[in-house]
C-alpha cells in the first residue's frame, strides 16, 4: 500500500474535538454566562458557536461561524440575548455540513411552543430515520443528525414535551449528550451508556447543565453530579426532576475523553483529566522503556503523559518542541512552500533542547502519521542523534461513529502497518504504544473486561456498544454524515 500525503493529511491528522453545550437556567445573566461557558468548551469546537435565549416572551437567537471570543464578546451582541434561560453550542461538523443553518442551537416552533436544541454526540440511525421521515412529508432545513431529532418530537403522538423528547430518545441510536430549552424548562439529556459526558451544576440558585467541568469553574459554580447515563433531567421554576426511561445497562464512557477530548483541568466520571493522563505516561514508561537523554512532549495534548512518562523512567522532562496557538484549522497555504512548512507553522523545534541528545517524543495518539513524520524530521534537523516515539495510547485501528471526527480505516496508519512498518514510516528509531491492558490500569481497572468493557474503546478494538444502523446502509458514509454538502 502506497502512503501518499496531501494537505488535508496534515490538517486532519488528529482526532478532531466534538462539540461542547452549555444550558443555564434561572440567572438573569444567562447569555454572559453561557458565552462564558463556551468559551471553556472551545476545545470542543472551533467551527462555529451559538446562544439561544428566552426572555419570558420571546426566543432570540445568535448564530456564528467562528470562534466564541470573535462572536459572543461584546455588549450589544449579549444584549440582543435577554432572558434568565438561555442554552449554547459550540460545534466542529461530525455530522452535516460546515454550513450557518447546520450552527447550533437549532430551533424549532412545535405545537408546543418553541423548543431550542444542542447535540454533543453523533447518531449513528440519523440516516436511517431522516429517510423515513422525509418519506412522510418532512422537510429539513439543516444536514445535521440533531434535526432528526426535532422532527420525532414534532411527529410524537405524546401530548406533553418530556413525554415527546422521551418517545424522541427512544428511536435515536449512538450517542448523545443534550441540552434543550423550551419557554418554560431546560431539559438534559445523556446517552444510555453514557458514551458522551454531561455535567450538572448550580450558580446559586441557578441550575447548570455542560459537557465539562471546567466550563462550571469559568464561571464561578459549583459541581453538583453528572448526569446519569439514560437520565432526563427537566429544569423548571419549581426546581429539578429526574427520570430514566430506558432500561438498565452497563455503562461505557468513551475512552478518548480521558486520552484526548476533555480540558486537563475538567473531571469525568470522577477522574482528574490531567492525572489520567500522568498515569499514561507512567504505565507507558513501564511498557515501553528508550535508551535516551530526554522526554519531549509533543504539544499540547502528549505534555501530561510525557510529564509521567520522564517521572517513571527517571529521564529529564523538557519543552524541546514550541506550539504556535496562533494557527487555526482554515489556514490556507497559497504555494507548494508553504504546504511543506505546515507543521513548521504549528510546531518549532528548541534545538538547545535537543541538539545532540537521544530524545523521546511523546504524543496522545497518532491518526494517519503524517504529523509525527514531520515532527520527527524536524528533530533530526534540530540535531537529535536518536529519536524515539512514544504513544500513551493504543494503536487506532477503527474510525469512530459516535461523534469523534476519524479517517476512514484505510486512512488510519496502525490499521495498515506494522509496528515496524509505522516506524520506518515516520522516521523514528523505535516506536511504542501504550497496551489495552496498560490502558485500562491508568484508568484505575485490573484490567478490560473482556465481555462488557468498562469503557467504548472501539477506536482500538473494533467493538462498537451500539447498532451501526446507518452503516450497515451507507457504508461510504466517513462519519455517517447525512449530506455530502461542502461549504
Amino acid at each position: 500500500m502506497m502512503w501518499t500525503q496531501t494537505l488535508s493529511d496534515f490538517d486532519d491528522d488528529t482526532f478532531h474535538e466534538e462539540c461542547g453545550v452549555f444550558g443555564i437556567f434561572g440567572n438573569k445573566d444567562a447569555a454572559t454566562l453561557t458565552a462564558l461557558g463556551l468559551h471553556a468548551l472551545q476545545h470542543r469546537g472551533q467551527e462555529a458557536a451559538g446562544i439561544v435565549s428566552f426572555d419570558g416572551e420571546h426566543f432570540n437567537s445568535e448564530r456564528r461561524p467562528g470562534l466564541v471570543a470573535d462572536n459572543f464578546s461584546s455588549e450589544k451582541m449579549i444584549n440582543r440575548l435577554p432572558g434568565d434561560n438561555a442554552l449554547g453550542h459550540v460545534r466542529y461538523s461530525t455530522s452535516g455540513a460546515t454550513i450557518n443553518r447546520n450552527i447550533q442551537p437549532l430551533f424549532a416552533d412545535l405545537s408546543s411552543g418553541g423548543f431550542a436544541i444542542a447535540h454533543n454526540g453523533n447518531l449513528t440511525n440519523a440516516l436511517t430515520l431522516r429517510k423515513e421521515l422525509v418519506s412522510e412529508g418532512a422537510i429539513f432545513q439543516s444536514t445535521s443528525d440533531t434535526e432528526v431529532i426535532l422532527h420525532l418530537l414534532a411527529q410524537s403522538p405524546k401530548s406533553r414535551v418530556v413525554e415527546r423528547f422521551i418517545d424522541a430518545l427512544k428511536q435515536i441510536e449512538g450517542a448523545y449528550g443534550l441540552v434543550a430549552l423550551t419557554n418554560k424548562k431546560l431539559i438534559a439529556a445523556r446517552d444510555p451508556l453514557g458514551i458522551r459526558p454531561l455535567v450538572l451544576g448550580k450558580l446559586g440558585e441557578a441550575y447548570i447543565v455542560c459537557s465539562e467541568t471546567c466550563a462550571l469553574d469559568i464561571i464561578g459554580a459549583e459541581f453538583d453530579r453528572e448526569v446519569e447515563p439514560g437520565e432526563i433531567i427537566v429544569i423548571t421554576n419549581d426546581g429539578l426532576k429526574s427520570m430514566n426511561p430506558f432500561p438498565p445497562m452497563p455503562i461505557r464512557p468513551c475512552i478518548f475523553e480521558y486520552i484526548y477530548f476533555a480540558r486537563p483541568d475538567s473531571r469525568v466520571g470522577g477522574k482528574n483529566i490531567y492525572e489520567v493522563r500522568k498515569r499514561f505516561g507512567q504505565e507507558l514508561a513501564k511498557e515501553s522503556p528508550a535508551d535516551a537523554d530526554v522526554v519531549v512532549p509533543v504539544p499540547d495534548s502528549g505534555t501530561p503523559a510525557a510529564i509521567g512518562y520522564a517521572s517513571a523512567i527517571g529521564l529529564p522532562f523538557d519543552l524541546g518542541i514550541t506550539r504556535n496557538h496562533y494557527v487555526g484549522r482554515s489556514f490556507i497555504e497559497p504555494t507548494q512552500q508553504l504546504r511543506d512548512m505546515r507543521v513548521k507553522l504549528k510546531h518549532n523545534a528548541n534545538g538547545g533542547v535537543v541538539a545532540g541528545k537521544k530524545i523521546v517524543l511523546v504524543d496522545d495518539s497518532i491518526v494517519r502519521g503524517t504529523t509525527s513524520k514531520k515532527i520527527v524530521e524536524m528533530m533530526r534537523e534540530s540535531g537529535a542523534r536518536e529519536v524515539h516515539m512514544r504513544i500513551g495510547c493504543p494503536p487506532i485501528k477503527f474510525p469512530c461513529y459516535y461523534g469523534i471526527d476519524t479517517p476512514d480505516k484505510n486512512n488510519l496508519l496502525a490499521a495498515n502497518y506494522s509496528l515496524e512498518e509505522m516506524t520506518d514510516l515516520i522516521g523514528a528509531d523505535s516506536l511504542g504504544f501504550l497496551s489495552i491492558d496498560g490502558l485500562y490500569r491508568a484508568m484505575g481497572e485490573k484490567q478490560r473486561n473482556p465481555i462488557v468493557p468498562q469503557y467504548t474503546d472501539h477506536c482500538f478494538t473494533g467493538e462498537y456498544p451500539t447498532r451501526l444502523t446507518d452503516l450497515a446502509t451507507e457504508p461510504s458514509h466517513r462519519q455517517l454524515s447525512l449530506l455530502a454538502e461542502t461549504a
